[in-house]
């Protein structure tokens, strides 16, 4: 019986760990798709003053952009109307890598997790969510609260976890999409990001906190 319980205990773990993966990475998905934030962005932070092209050119190409990042098999990155460097390209590429990951991460534990909920939700064990996922909840506070204190430096430190090199550093003379790619806008893609999080963490707490009241 105590061996039961035990093997229980780690399936639980592991499955709350899966089910966070899956958050986590369907939240990130949402946030690189999400064009309207984009396409926002265009008129709020004036970015067609920084480019020679109109509007609906500036998202066709940013739609090119998504699609080389997002298709495993389109290994030739073309804009139509931006030039591209060699180290640009490779940027890219390396950015073209993690949003993969992202996708396989997805993939790979969407299932699981959807089985491990079905099963906390038959065995009404859903508020065993309620601590990790509080505790989930103060990790996109922490992250937020370096952002406000200088997102200059968050961005920095972003890049030198995820990448080992400086060609992320783009030169507008070389690589002139990057004036179409303020850093504001990244700062509102991480804001998104942890706006997601923290709705599915609050959601896992609400239902979570329901069933208890039931038990």
């Amino acid at each position: 019986m105590k061996r039961a319980k035990s093997n229980w205990i780690w399936v639980e773990r592991l499955g709350i760990a899966c089910l966070i993966l899956t958050i986590i990475a369907l939240s990130i998905t949402i946030t690189i798709n999400f064009r309207p934030l984009y396409s926002s962005d265009i008129d709020s932070l004036a970015i067609l003053d920084y480019v020679s092209i109109d509007k609906p050119t500036l998202l066709k190409n940013y739609g090119q952009l998504m699609g080389y990042l997002n298709n495993p098999f389109n290994h030739i990155l073309q804009l139509s109307d931006f030039p591209v460097s060699k180290s640009g390209a490779f940027h890219f590429y390396e950015v073209k890598r993690l949003f993969l990951l992202c996708y396989a991460v997805l993939v790979i534990t969407v299932i699981p997790s959807g089985l491990f909920v079905f099963r906390l939700i038959k065995e009404k064990r859903v508020w065993r969510l309620i601590r990790p996922f509080q505790w989930g909840m103060i990790i996109p506070v922490f992250f937020a609260g370096l952002m406000a204190i200088g997102f200059d430096q968050f961005f920095v430190a972003f890049h030198g976890v995820f990448f080992n090199n400086d060609d992320w550093l783009f030169d507008p003379a070389t690589d002139p999409i990057i004036n179409a790619l303020p850093e504001a806008f990244f700062m509102h893609s991480f804001i998104l990001f942890f706006i997601l999080l923290e709705l599915f963490f609050l959601i896992g707490i609400i239902f979570g906190k329901r069933e208890l009241k039931k038990l």
